[in-house]
């Protein structure tokens, strides 16, 4: 074969062959794409999807579709039998499905509050700095969906969530003071949630061992590791036990480099104290629980206005998780 030729050789997934399956069951079944994702309670694209071998036929829909479709657990032997190699597609919308169904996640954010923990008018001031600039459509379709994330804190059974947060991620100005105000009451509100944990690395720390930038780290019900690591075009979703392990060993130093639980609490309340005027009333405040079109922290603040600080440029952004 000359340099630079392809074979002509078009390889063939496993996901491929599964969702061969699935259209070859559909069909014997006299359904439609759209009456099966209809009884099954998801989107048309998402059955096409999978039928296409784009996306991954996840155990629990697999299991449902046997039901739906009478294949006698066909599917869900297939799903199980999936090379681990090929089990994880490094997809944002698959990374996402993850994400909902993790036992536990611990995320390390450099510039921006992680997107589970945003507000709604952080969200969108957020993909409004997107270059190139995104249309108002779309930036309206990427909060909603952000925001429909942040159904995973009133998921039960709990997930653990830990975050680590650059100190300057608080005092960086995006947009109008109350949007960031608005913000760190909402990340105060959340520092209370039993199963949430929050931590802010220092400004001034001899050592840190998240130079490389962001990551996350999450963990499967099948306590399969994943780990996924942002970029400006696409992020890399990793799930060799020698990746995730060295990944984890790198959030573990964070960790102990940054503030403890109790410092953290305090640092913020010190910056809310600052910004409001007046004790932080944040404590004992619940979280209000999200609902469809609004993030869970749009509940109304009043407070003085915000005392000036030196301005920070908002930083850029891409399509991904965070």
């Amino acid at each position: 074969m000359q340099p630079g030729k392809q074979s002509g050789i078009r390889r063939v997934t496993s996901w491929q062959l599964v969702g061969a399956q699935l259209r070859h069951f559909r069909r014997l079944a006299g359904l439609t794409q759209a009456a099966l994702a209809e009884q099954a309670g998801v989107g048309e694209d998402t059955i096409a999807s999978i039928e296409q071998g784009r996306r991954a036929l996840q155990l629990d829909m697999a299991i449902q579709l046997d039901e739906l479709l009478d294949t006698k657990g066909t599917l869900r032997v297939a799903v199980e039998k999936i090379p681990r190699k090929e089990r994880y597609q490094a997809l944002v919308k698959d990374f996402v499905q993850y994400e909902q169904n993790a036992v536990s996640l611990l995320w390390y954010e450099s510039q921006l509050v992680p997107g589970l923990l945003q507000t709604e008018s952080y969200a969108r001031f957020v993909f409004g700095c997107t270059y190139p600039p995104l249309e108002e459509e779309e930036i309206e379709k990427r909060v909603t969906d952000r925001l429909d994330r942040q159904k995973i804190l009133e998921r039960k059974p709990r997930p653990i969530l830990h975050f680590i947060l650059e100190e300057s991620i608080l005092h960086t100005q995006l947009g109008d003071p109350e949007v960031m105000r608005e913000q760190l009451l909402h990340l105060r509100r959340c520092m209370d949630l039993p199963f949430v944990t929050i931590q802010i690395m220092p400004r001034s720390t001899p050592r840190h061992a998240g130079l490389s930038g962001p990551l996350i780290l999450l963990e499967t019900p099948d306590h399969d590791g994943l780990a996924y690591i942002d970029g400006q075009l696409r992020g890399e979703l990793y799930d060799e036990p020698a990746d995730v392990s060295a990944l984890m060993q790198r959030y573990g130093m964070l960790r102990s480099q940054a503030l403890t639980v109790a410092e953290s609490t305090r640092l913020l309340d010190a910056l809310l104290d600052a910004l409001l005027g007046e004790t932080c009333p944040a404590q004992h405040t619940p979280v209000p629980q999200p609902s469809t079109g609004s993030s869970p922290a749009t509940a109304t603040v009043t407070a003085e206005p915000a005392s000036k600080s030196p301005p920070t440029p908002p930083p850029s952004t891409s399509a991904t998780p965070r």
